[in-house]
């Protein structure tokens, strides 16, 4: 059972994750965080297309704003 563990191990640490190893130790400090900036932007624009549907909604009157929309209300 050691020898499946450290094939996880193997598996993860020399292949999987060789790449941040690389990103790690580069000298630029932008290009280093890339990773970061790419979950950043996808982050904003998720923010912005959620935003936006709910104005859709909000502007169509779609949403039930009542004061007894939920039954514990």
């Amino acid at each position: 059972m050691t020898s499946f563990f450290r094939g996880i191990e193997t598996l993860f640490v020399d292949y999987l994750f060789a790449p941040y190893d690389i990103l790690r130790g580069l000298d630029n400090w932008w290009m280093a965080n890339i990773v970061n900036w790419l979950l950043f932007v996808i982050g904003a624009v998720a923010f912005v297309y959620w935003m936006l549907q709910l104005k859709n909604f909000n502007d169509n009157n779609e949403e039930d704003k009542s004061i007894t929309s939920h039954s514990y209300l």
